[in-house]
């Protein structure tokens, strides 16, 4: 029986390679794919986003050290006695604790900025993708606009941001920004408390109108201390970050009110305040006050001068970054006096040269009436002011020349002819009081923009000019008065020294500083004319050996430059020739002849070289004309040559910064005097003690400065200076005035305070009026300055000091001979002299109708 194969099975007779799996489903090949995508997509995503996370941290600034938290604040520059006088700086900010600044007020930004501040992890992601989302939209074209999209701790890490990159970099509007923005923010969140990111945010914010951080803008806007602010006042303030210029509340009212109701609203609805507080305070009206510009408001000329001195030891930088505490030598009355004196010496002075004419001249209705409708829309409601200065437009004559009808803004008045007699036309040779007008049609006219003053009625009266009162109608009660007014044109500077505590307490620099910051004190170098004698006098006594009773023959005398070929013959003002004079009577009557050649016998190399050695730092003039006063310095430098003079010969420094501490209360420098009664007690024993070792420089014999200051009691006792007996106390000085009254002076000192005041114009362009003198013209300034300086400080006489007295001798001298003057010589006839011990003489003069035994041999009867 036959047996057949069994079918092989195809499937299995198959080659199959040895090791290779058979083929999957295709959906399985898919997952297993997609699985490999992913974890390297994840992996690529992983590492370009660390990439990313690297480039854009490159560079990042460090956390900031809450304790070493230092930001650029302002500087300040304080009075001797504690009064704000200028601030310094490139953002106005003052830092101030956490603990300082109002729970209310934290909440108030909290509630308007961000209101899951406590909850989120430095950064809203949703609100920085929606403002990616819309900044990307924008750039490529699709619309939209930038949008923020920042928490407090993303605004304060742009705030660090500024810091290290600079304003443009770090706020620009660009994804790169915002990552880097929101991986500081981060690193803040993970390094500081919400109270001190809080802390650093409150302290830089930009709130407008220059204001940096929360305190500064309460003093910017309110005027207060940011722990004194209503809750109002919070809410305006919390409101501005957003777009501080479009909410402001100076240039938008309205607008800052809403966005107030806005904050008030976020803080009820976030539970922080109840409704009834809420309403109160929207209830609120919206009242800020104007910036006060400390700077140009106080003390201008003074603040720059400081500002000045701590750039150039401090550098700018440092002034305008490091919050440095400049405390100045100014005493703030004392300043205000002397700018008030200023002020009022050249109003007097300048009307004295003569009216220059309106502002401008309306010629026609129509531009007559747009003047009036421009002026009474500025004006408003507001009402006149006394005192205060207008500008007016004349709209009719009275005809019998009494007077013209005014209007300011919507008021209408009277300028009265007693107002304005002033106003002669200019010229420098007239007689002032001869000059009055008598007629108001002679100075104004219908449609003349004059400057006015309004004031009352009794102040109308000057006692100094005299007047026909014929020509002024009986003003009716109740009527608006004007004064005429103008700016001058003449300028003036004070410098004012207390030469033992070497402070300058007080000084003028000009006019006006906005409108011409020239500070004539420090910069303008004037001819000092017959204020530079006593530095003449000064010498021959040092020098020479000479004495009050020196013999000086006043007599006519001509000099030749043997260079340029040049005779140069001096006068006396008064043209007069008196023979022979002591050198007191020539300095007292501020004689030229005198001094020339009193110049002449100490000789001219050691005349400059003296000067120098006094203080003054500008050349002189190698060429007698110096003796009187030809050579140009500074008015600082002529007031501490004086200061020298009222110590009897020992020169100092001044100083115009009393002390400055950096930002940590540290002391940089200290020249505070152990009597400053406004230091406090430490710096008063610690900068007392050094002044021990700065003793100064003795430039000449104590001797010979107490008795030049004996001389210079003399001129204003019995020559020039005799309008500064006014002043109720001892006081010594000399008056100065150039050829053709071009500069006056007047230098003069009390025991307790110097000051020198001078009066000029600034380019020459003409002289003062020919009767304008140091004694009428600046000696007037430096009266009523020292009046209110020295109201409460009595002044004693001057008189040599216990050590002195045995090198001095006070002798009754004979004013024609220079001799002891005889027993029976009459009061006019003799002065008391003081002397070094040893140079006094010895002779007696003959009684005045005796016979002199010299007289008797000659024959005479």
């Amino acid at each position: 029986m036959s047996t057949k194969s069994p079918k092989p099975n195809r499937s299995e007779s198959k080659l199959v390679l040895d090791g290779v799996p058979p083929k999957r489903a295709w959906w399985v090949r898919l997952l297993k794919f997609a699985a490999w995508a992913t974890l390297t997509g994840a992996t690529a995503a992983g590492v370009t986003g660390l990439a990313l996370y690297y480039h854009f941290s490159d560079g990042l600034p460090d956390i900031p050290q809450v304790s070493r938290y230092w930001p650029p604040i302002t500087s300040e520059v304080f009075t001797d006695d504690a009064v704000l006088a200028g601030e310094f700086y490139h953002h106005r900010r003052k830092v101030v604790p956490y603990e300082h600044i109002p729970k209310r007020f934290v909440q108030a930004f909290i509630a308007s900025e961000d209101s899951s501040f406590f909850d989120h992890h430095g950064v809203d992601v949703l609100g920085t993708a929606r403002a990616a989302f819309k900044t990307i939209s924008k750039k490529i074209g699709l619309g939209g606009s930038t949008q923020g999209g920042s928490t407090l701790t993303q605004q304060t890490a742009k705030a660090v941001l500024i810091e290290a990159e600079g304003y443009a970099s770090a706020t620009a509007k660009n994804l790169t920004r915002k990552a880097r923005e929101a991986i500081l923010a981060r690193r803040l969140e993970e390094a500081l408390t919400k109270e001190e990111i809080l802390y650093l945010y409150l302290n830089n914010v930009f709130l407008g109108h220059h204001s940096y951080g929360v305190q500064s803008a309460a003093e910017n806007y309110y005027r207060k201390d940011v722990r004194d602010l209503t809750l109002g006042e919070m809410a305006l303030i919390a409101g501005l970050p957003q777009a501080p210029s479009r909410y402001s509340p100076f240039l938008r009212p309205e607008a800052a009110k809403k966005r107030r109701s806005y904050v008030l609203r976020r803080m009820r609805d976030e539970g922080m305040i109840s409704e009834a507080e809420r309403k109160q305070a929207d209830e609120e009206p919206v009242r800020v006050y104007p910036v006060e510009d400390v700077f140009h408001e106080f003390a201008p000329y003074f603040s720059e001068q400081v500002r000045r001195n701590m750039v150039e030891r401090y550098t700018n930088k440092t002034l305008l970054n490091e919050g440095l505490k400049i405390f100045a030598t100014m005493d703030s009355e004392r300043q205000r006096a002397a700018q008030e004196s200023v002020l009022e010496g050249l109003l007097a002075i300048d009307k004295r040269q003569g009216y220059r004419g309106p502002v401008q001249q309306l010629a026609t209705e129509q531009e007559r009436r747009a003047f009036l409708d421009k002026a009474i829309k500025v004006m408003g409601d507001e009402k006149l002011v006394e005192n205060k200065f207008y500008v007016a437009l004349v709209t009719s004559i009275e005809p019998d020349g009494s007077g013209a009808q005014v209007q300011v803004g919507p008021h209408k008045g009277l300028l009265p002819l007693l107002g304005m007699r002033w106003a002669r036309k200019v010229n420098p040779e007239g007689y002032y009081p001869g000059a009055q007008l008598t007629s108001v049609k002679k100075a104004v006219a219908v449609g003349d923009v004059l400057v006015v003053r309004h004031v009352v009625q009794k102040e109308l009266t000057d006692d100094n000019v005299q007047f026909d009162r014929k020509l002024n109608k009986e003003i009716p009660e109740g009527v608006t008065l004007f004064r005429l007014e103008q700016e001058p044109e003449l300028q003036s500077a004070l410098v004012s020294i207390d030469p033992h505590r070497q402070y300058l307490t007080a000084m003028v620099g000009g006019y006006d500083f906005d409108a011409n910051e020239f500070n004539r004190a420090f910069q303008a170098c004037r001819q000092p004319g017959s204020s530079f004698k006593p530095l003449v006098y000064s010498a021959a006594i040092e020098q020479l050996g000479w004495t009050g009773a020196t013999i000086i023959v006043d007599s006519p005398i001509v000099e030749h430059d043997p260079e340029s070929g040049v005779a140069w013959k001096p006068d006396n003002y008064s043209d007069e020739f008196l023979g022979d004079v002591l050198l007191r009577t020539a300095l007292v009557n501020s004689m030229n002849i005198p001094a020339v050649k009193t110049f002449g016998a100490v000789g001219v190399k050691a005349m400059a070289e003296w000067s120098t050695r006094l203080g003054l730092t500008t050349p002189m003039n190698m060429d007698f004309s110096a003796a009187l006063g030809s050579s140009c310095v500074y008015p600082y430098d002529l007031a501490n040559v004086y200061a020298t003079f009222n110590r009897y010969g020992r020169k100092k420094p001044t100083y115009f910064v009393r002390k400055v501490e950096d930002r940590f209360g540290r002391t940089l420098e200290d020249h505070t005097s152990y009597d400053d009664p406004w230091a406090p007690l430490r710096d008063r024993v610690a900068a007392g003690y050094a002044r021990l070792f700065e003793p100064g420089e003795q430039v000449m014999s104590p001797e010979t400065g107490f008795i030049l200051t004996s001389m210079l009691r003399g001129v204003v006792q019995e020559g020039t200076g005799g309008p500064a007996q006014k002043l109720g106390k001892p006081a010594a000085g000399k008056t100065g005035t150039t050829n053709d009254s071009f500069d006056t002076w007047f230098a003069g000192y009390t025991r307790d305070l110097v000051t020198v005041t001078w009066v000029g114009y600034d380019k020459n362009e003409h002289p003062l009026s020919r009767y304008e003198t140091g004694g009428r013209a600046s000696l007037p300034i430096w009266l009523n300055y020292m009046k209110p300086a020295l109201a409460a400080r009595p002044q004693y006489e001057f008189w040599p000091p216990e050590w002195m007295r045995d090198n001095l001798r006070l002798l009754r001298i004979d004013k024609k001979t220079g001799k002891l003057a005889s027993a029976g010589a009459r009061d006019k006839d003799a002065v008391n002299i003081w002397f070094k011990k040893g140079t006094q003489p010895d002779d007696v003069a003959p009684e005045k109708g005796a016979v002199g035994a010299q007289d008797f041999m000659m024959g005479a009867p």
